[in-house]
């Protein structure tokens, strides 16, 4: 477990170089990140390379003892070659050409751009790749931040034909598989396909559909080239990518098949203005970030490699310049956050950034430093941490990563969200929001999450949960069905083909034996309708379903839930249950208790605002809120950090009899 930070020796003078880097380890700071955006340095005009300043930079920091993280420059290609060649420019649905004068303004189907990303990526890994002080790689940075994996150019009409091509074989294939017989869309050859947009009204959901699947595609595509450059000129050294919070927009897993590490960026305070967070909660937790916000993407992110190995990136130290409103972080809170990434599994929680910027478009965006050089709030907490890694490993109370056995899995899948927005049929039918409120539900009862993909072996777990999964394939099926876990399933679960059709069973498709039900019709539900749903036994005993019901037949199952009319809303049948609606956070609780205690597990009713993290033999708990909280995770528990009585943004973290 070792601290880190982003840092940009082209925004400084030379001469601050070697102080920065030896107050970097004085803070407890062992990595830097650094090079991300600086292909217009590297590489000042077409085929002349100035390596002078990067390699004063990488040998300062190497002599300092500190580690470097090393990246590919390809998020931000210089106005040179962007005036040499616009057709590297991504392209909107619109038709416009993204332009010049931010970043990440590149299209990943253009051939002429992937030659310059490969030639720029070989470069720099030929002459760091063996330098001792470069440790790790990140490519690029952040993909399809700010909506750019889709672009609707003619580089990425050409490349969607053939893959289309080669995913069908055969016009007819592919006209049958879209239902193409609708509104006379059918085509003669692949040649005639476009891609959807500018469409008289909406286009075929499962054109669209697959035309996300391709551009998924084309990023891990890019990605992989990169990587394979790397492993070539710089053996040995792993290959990460930082993605981001609640982003989606092409298969993160896909992607993470060809790292060695994922690494995210968490901006707790961020993600809860920006996102689906209702006032109250974005009032609530201004200062301090949601709770569960950087925790469902630590679990989220620690499932993308195959040895479990990720890092936080960027970790906000401070206000940030992006979100609709950007408060300042409670004092304590960057620690918490810290700490809570480790008790997660992280190998590395990195700082952005080392000095805010007083230029530009994230001059507003604090740092460890002000840009004055003095060390701000993030960077004394910083050093905090520092202090209390060193401590703990010179008792050798803690060792680290952690690795982290949980019952509970949580099936997150990348093509179902797409499915779902494409087709949402609801306004305010979100599925990020369903699997991020399902997974909150867990974390209030104090049980710890993996979040898994739809292809992850299911054996081991005694709680599997599925907010929302449209097409359930045979291999999930088949796991579900073998797998002796309790199951909860969540609306709208089984209700499409691959191709985004409806079963020929109608839904939950593949889940009808398992979950004893059959969905005969949906309601999308507009602001202010509501189902109550009364489910005995339960505390509260009363729920709420907003924005989407289901009317269900019942195939053997029980209800455990049902409307004030009557109606089937939480339906078990065995180990298994269907939650035919949006319930509410007071619903989803009750529903994954009753499960959680079902599959014998301890789930606990956690205070407000205080989360709890468990690795084998240590024990981790967190207070987001305002108030003193007394908790303890278990009587012969013994504190390493803190205690018992945990002040607001105060953690603990335990030494505890060994999980079985």
């Amino acid at each position: 477990m070792e601290l880190g930070v982003c840092y940009y020796p082209e925004h400084w003078p030379a001469e601050w170089w070697v102080e920065d880097a030896r107050r970097m380890r004085e803070l407890g700071i062992r990595w830097v990140r650094i090079a991300e955006f600086a292909w217009s340095l590297m590489e000042p005009e077409p085929g002349r390379y100035d390596w002078a300043w990067l390699d004063k930079a990488i040998d300062t920091l190497h002599r300092s003892g500190l580690k470097i993280v090393l990246c590919t420059p390809t998020a931000t290609p210089p106005k040179w070659l962007v005036d040499a060649d616009p057709t590297i420019l991504a392209v909107d649905e619109q038709g416009r050409s993204r332009g010049f004068g931010s970043r990440r303004h590149y299209d990943f189907s253009s051939p002429a751009y992937r030659r310059h990303a490969t030639r720029i990526t070989r470069a720099i890994a030929e002459r760091y790749g063996e330098h001792p002080g470069v440790a790790a790689w990140q490519t690029d940075n952040e993909y399809g931040c700010h909506l750019t994996v889709l672009s609707y150019s003619e580089n990425a009409r050409r490349a969607f034909r053939p893959w289309l091509a080669r995913r069908y074989g055969t016009i007819d294939a592919l006209n049958r598989a879209w239902g193409n017989v609708f509104w006379s869309m059918v085509y003669r050859s692949f040649d005639e396909v476009d891609l959807p947009m500018g469409a008289v009204t909406e286009t075929n959901p499962s054109h669209r559909l697959d035309f996300r699947r391709f551009a998924s595609d084309e990023v891990a595509a890019f990605n992989r080239e990169q990587v394979s450059i790397l492993r070539l000129h710089s053996p040995g050294r792993p290959v990460a990518h930082n993605f981001m919070g609640f982003f989606t927009e092409f298969d993160h897993r896909t992607l993470s098949r060809d790292l060695d590490i994922a690494a995210w960026d968490s901006y707790p305070l961020g993600f809860t203005q920006n996102f689906f967070l209702t006032p109250d909660e974005k009032q609530k937790w201004a200062r301090s970030g949601h709770p569960d916000i950087p925790s469902f993407h630590h679990d989220l992110y620690r499932g993308m490699c195959r040895d479990g190995r990720w890092w936080v990136m960027e970790q906000q130290p401070g206000p940030v310049n992006w979100a609709q409103w950007n408060p300042a972080p409670h004092d304590g809170m960057v620690r918490l956050w810290t700490w809570q990434a480790f008790a997660h599994g992280a190998e590395v929680v990195s700082y952005f950034r080392w000095r805010q910027a007083p230029f530009a478009q994230e001059q507003m965006h604090a740092g460890l430093n002000r840009p004055d050089r003095s060390l701000d709030q993030g960077g004394i907490e910083a050093g905090m941490v520092g202090d209390e890694l060193q401590q703990l490993a010179a008792s050798a109370a803690l060792a680290g990563p952690l690795k982290l056995r949980p019952s509970v899995a949580l099936v997150f899948d990348y093509d179902a969200v797409w499915m779902s927005q494409i087709q949402p049929q609801g306004a305010d039918y979100n599925p990020v929001e369903l699997a991020f409120r399902v997974y909150s539900a867990l974390r209030s009862r104090g049980l710890d999450v993996d979040i898994v993909g739809p292809d992850a072996p299911l054996d081991g777990y005694r709680l599997i949960v599925m907010p929302t999964q449209p097409h359930v394939a045979p291999k999930l099926a088949a796991a579900l069905q073998s797998s002796h876990a309790q199951l909860v399933f969540g609306p709208r679960c089984g209700s499409k083909t691959e191709t985004l059709t409806i079963p020929a069973n109608l839904a939950p498709g593949p889940l009808a034996a398992l979950a004893g039900v059959r969905v005969r019709r949906v309601s999308s539900l507009p602001p202010g309708c509501r189902e109550t749903v009364t489910m005995p036994g339960a505390d509260p005993g009363n729920a709420q379903i907003t924005r989407w019901f289901e009317d269900l037949d019942l195939a053997g199952a029980e209800v455990e839930g049902a409307t004030s009319d009557g109606r089937p809303a939480i339906a078990r049948n065995g180990r298994a249950r269907y939650v035919a609606g949006w319930l509410d956070n007071a619903g989803w609780r009750a529903v994954l208790t009753r499960a959680a205690r079902d599959a014998g597990l301890q789930p606990h009713v956690l205070p407000d605002g205080i989360r709890v993290s468990r690795a084998g033999d240590v024990a981790f708990t967190f207070n987001f809120s305002d108030q003193t909280v007394a908790w303890q995770p278990s009587p012969d528990a013994h504190p390493l950090v803190g205690g018992a009585s945990l002040p607001p943004r105060g953690v603990a973290i335990w030494k505890v009899a060994p999980s079985t």
